[in-house]
Formats: C-alpha cells, sequence, structure tokens
C-alpha cells in the first residue's frame, strides 16, 4: 500500500510552468467480441512500461481509472510535442499498436471505441490530505500547503493563473 502523507500537500510546479495532461480511454461496444477489445485493453500496459523505462520521453506519470464503459488513463507530460512525439515514434510501441487496432476496428467496425483529450495546463491547482502521492504529486513531487500555498486562490495564482 501506498506511504499516506500526512497533513495538506499540493504539487511542485512544473519546472517551465506548465504540463500536459492527456486522457485516453476506450469503451466496448460489444462485450462478446474479446478479439476486439482485449488487444486494445492490453496494449496500453507495454507502452506505459516503456515511457516509464525512458526519463527522456517527457512522460511524467499515470493514473489509472475504471468505469462503466472501459479504462481512462490519465497521463502528465512535459509538452503535447512530447506526447506527439512518442505517439509518432515507429519505433516506439504506439504506431504498430494504433495499426493494430485500425485494422481490428474494419474486421469488427463498433466494436470497440477510443478516444483521447489533450489538455495544455499552463496552471493547475490540487490540494491532497492525507493521501498518498497521485495525480500530480505523483508525477511531478509534493510539497507541504501552507504559507503562500495554504488557500486555493493562492495555489493556482503561484502557478501562473
Amino acid at each position: 500500500m501506498a506511504r499516506i502523507q500526512r497533513g495538506r500537500h499540493t504539487h511542485v510546479p512544473a519546472p517551465d510552468g506548465e504540463v500536459t495532461v492527456f486522457l485516453i480511454g476506450m469503451r466496448v461496444n460489444r462485450w462478446w467480441r474479446v478479439d476486439a477489445w482485449l488487444p486494445t485493453f492490453a496494449a496500453m500496459g507495454p507502452m506505459i512500461a516503456e515511457l516509464s523505462r525512458d526519463p527522456d520521453s517527457g512522460f511524467l506519470g499515470v493514473r489509472y481509472l475504471l468505469g462503466p464503459g472501459g479504462p481512462t488513463l490519465i497521463q502528465y507530460w512535459r509538452s503535447p510535442e512530447d506526447l506527439y512525439r512518442y505517439a509518432s515514434d515507429r519505433d516506439a510501441r504506439h504506431r504498430p499498436a494504433w495499426a493494430a487496432f485500425n485494422r481490428r476496428a474494419r474486421r469488427a467496425p463498433g466494436a470497440v471505441g477510443v478516444w483521447h483529450e489533450t489538455y495544455r495546463a499552463a496552471a493547475a491547482e490540487t490540494l491532497y490530505v492525507d493521501m498518498p502521492r497521485t495525480g500530480l504529486a505523483r508525477a511531478l513531487g509534493s510539497e507541504p500547503a501552507s504559507g503562500h500555498t495554504q488557500t486555493a486562490a493562492q495555489r493556482l495564482a503561484r502557478r501562473g493563473a
């Protein structure tokens, strides 16, 4: 079990003041088409492992969520350019996984859906109380939320908003 940080904490600002948040998920539309959705589901783990081993990739961390339609990953990146560089890298796992998804989607149209959203966050405000490091705090580090980071407004103003 992750170690709980007692008290109030906030994330450490990114070195250049900006972070990219990338949401990616899949939705199983036809549960009986395991041949279509299981490989899509299984492809993400090796990509995250590959990114985690490469400190120069720009990948800062990930958080996993599971909802009624399927999984969602919240990824933290240094920049959208780092994210796009990985997505288009012919030697990385993403390109072949994306090509394989498209081949399966042509064989089983509508069986599984994928989606993503990319946000460039110039400022972010966070608060974690008696929590293990999670989200931005896990990706960037954490510090006590006190003094000049006591309130949400102070934390957001400190980060350039």
